[in-house]
């Protein structure tokens, strides 16, 4: 797996800006295949069925995972939420695991954002409430065979969710993608 990290984003749609950079730099793919999606929502290449990608976004970052098994990731920026936000998404064990953390917002975030990856991973949608959704703590890394890459830094949480571990991060600045 290849996560793809770009900052200055100024809109969501500038997320495929960068898959099509990744998918030229990973595949050597000089076009950005066609993409469709599951009846659930995600997106996949049709005509290339053994390339897998996710993307995310936040503020004015995009997250791009690629790898040749399915693959799921989030990034947050870490801000501010609403008080009882825990308690809707996070389990008694997540919960306990909060209140011993220094810095609630970044703990949550991590929790979050390790929560999407998986629940992207799969392709189902929220379907489940969050607090019924298993992740590794962290900083463990994996749970049921899949493995878990988590980044957490002052400004924003990532984690790509897959079967293999992340090989690299390449953090790109925005100038470098309209290259």
């Amino acid at each position: 797996m290849e996560l793809y990290l770009c900052q200055n984003i100024s809109r969501r749609e500038d997320a495929y800006s960068l898959l099509a950079y990744a998918v030229r730099h990973r595949w050597g793919l000089n076009k950005l295949p066609a993409i469709a999606r599951t009846p659930k929502g995600k997106p996949h290449f049709p005509d290339h069925p053994d390339f897998h990608f996710n993307l995310s976004h936040s503020i004015h970052y995009a997250l791009c995972a690629l790898d040749e098994h399915p693959v799921g990731t989030d990034i947050e920026v870490i801000r501010p939420h609403h008080p009882h936000l825990s308690h809707r998404i996070c389990s008694a064990e997540e919960l306990a695991w909060l209140e011993g953390q220094e810095d609630s917002l970044s703990a949550l975030c991590q929790l979050w954002t390790r929560k999407e990856a998986l629940v992207k991973y799969h392709g189902t949608g929220l379907t489940v409430p969050l607090r019924s959704i298993r992740i590794p703590l962290p900083p463990a890394g994996e749970l049921d065979s899949l493995l878990f890459h988590a980044v957490t830094t002052a400004e924003f949480c990532l984690c790509a969710c897959g079967h293999t571990a992340a090989e690299r991060i390449v953090f790109l600045p925005w100038e470098e993608i309209l290259r």
